[in-house]
């Protein structure tokens, strides 16, 4: 491969995939329907390769030239709550399917990226009884493509808990490397979970032909701790007053108000999180306040609700403090750097970091998947 190798960014929110794969690519095409996020799209990174627009009116006439790599973070709102929502038939979620016909499009005009990346949560494998995770590993097939899943939790790269599937496709006829695949995953493998082993089980025969483990190394263990992203006084959110701070640690359980005892029984500052969810209590939905302190955030969610916003907590010199997590805080713990212009708007900001993918995640996933098939890997002659 001679050059940078090139890619399609679609679902592309605000170029998390595009900052991850790195300078030494180039981005030929980018999607979103969501004019907020293309608006921090153009902001980071331009807009002269950047559409608009529902996915299932792009046509090939606007991709152009021939892609190394297709990157699909797809929407993940039907795919959430495993077996429950509506799957790769829902509205949202449902958008994979456009997608993927423009992919059969381009084989059809002999332009099939070299390779696919296909971003959900780890619900996907799981709904429908797994039904959805066969269609799109039965999609991948049918155009030829063998490929491999692996989940990847961001915890391993950024203090953030946060799971995801990543399905790495590459074209069949690009020779793969012996020394990315594996027979089978090591019994310990970080990024091989049980519901992974079930789902792959459960595949058809004709179609676990095409399936691939992939050999990724484990990264090196994390150095950046949840202490250092929090900001002490950041311009967008404020410290919550003593009485509002009470406020929320009456509503704690008594197994996290004994979180709170030990760190303020531990005499240095901790820095924590907390989320607050409706649980049942005695056939009752009550709110409560679910603290963690293990130097790690909850998994960052769009805010569609009060609830769904994460707090800071700090605790030192015998007190507590709390506030929301700050828009810059989020971009931290989606490891984007603090020269990316977020929206100047809180709801907007904390809705495209909680909706993108891991920067360092993705560079791994290029480093040590990406680039060496592309580097390595060579197309095999037609019979």
């Amino acid at each position: 491969m001679s050059g940078k190798p090139c890619f399609y960014e679609f679902f592309a929110g605000g170029g998390m995939a595009r900052a991850g794969l790195g300078p030494g690519w180039r981005c030929l095409f980018a999607n979103d329907f969501d004019a907020k996020k293309a608006a921090s799209y153009r902001e980071n990174w331009g807009g002269d390769v950047l559409h608009v627009g529902d996915v299932a009116q792009v046509t090939t006439a606007q991709l152009p030239g021939c892609a190394d790599l297709a990157w699909a973070s797809f929407p993940c709102q039907d795919l959430s709550l495993a077996g429950v929502g509506a799957g790769l038939k829902g509205g949202r979620s449902g958008s994979f399917w456009p997608f993927w016909e423009l992919m059969k499009a381009l084989r059809r005009e002999g332009r099939a990226p070299r390779t696919i990346v296909l971003e959900n949560v780890c619900g996907a494998l799981t709904s429908h009884g797994g039904k959805d995770f066969e269609a799109i590993c039965r999609a991948l097939a049918g155009e030829n493509y063998r490929f491999g899943a692996l989940v990847i939790d961001a915890a391993q790269f950024v203090p953030q808990s946060r799971p995801r599937l990543f399905i790495v496709a590459v074209r069949e006829d690009v020779q793969t490397p012996a020394s990315l695949v594996a027979g089978e995953p090591a019994a310990d493998s970080p990024f091989v979970s049980r519901a992974l082993r079930v789902s792959h089980a459960q595949l058809p025969e004709e179609i676990a032909a095409h399936c691939l483990w992939w050999r990724l190394p484990t990264p090196p263990l994390r150095n950046t701790h949840l202490s250092h992203l929090v900001l002490d006084a950041p311009a967008d959110v404020s410290w919550r007053s003593h009485d509002e701070t009470q406020a929320l640690i009456d509503m704690m359980s008594a197994a996290n108000l004994a979180k709170i005892d030990a760190a303020l029984r531990a005499g240095r500052r901790i820095v924590g999180t907390l989320y607050r969810r409706t649980r049942w209590q005695d056939g009752v939905k009550v709110q409560r306040a679910e603290a963690r302190f293990d130097d790690l955030a909850g998994c960052l969610r769009t805010p569609a609700g009060g609830s769904s916003r994460q707090f800071v907590l700090v605790v030192e010199k015998g007190r507590v403090r709390a506030r929301l997590m700050s828009a810059r805080e989020t971009a931290r713990l989606m490891g984007l750097p603090d020269d990316y212009r977020l929206p100047e708007k809180y709801n907007d900001a904390y809705h495209l970091t909680g909706d993108g993918v891991v920067v360092p995640v993705v560079r791994h996933i290029a480093a040590h998947l990406l680039e060496p098939l592309l580097n390595r890997g060579r197309v095999r002659e037609a019979a």
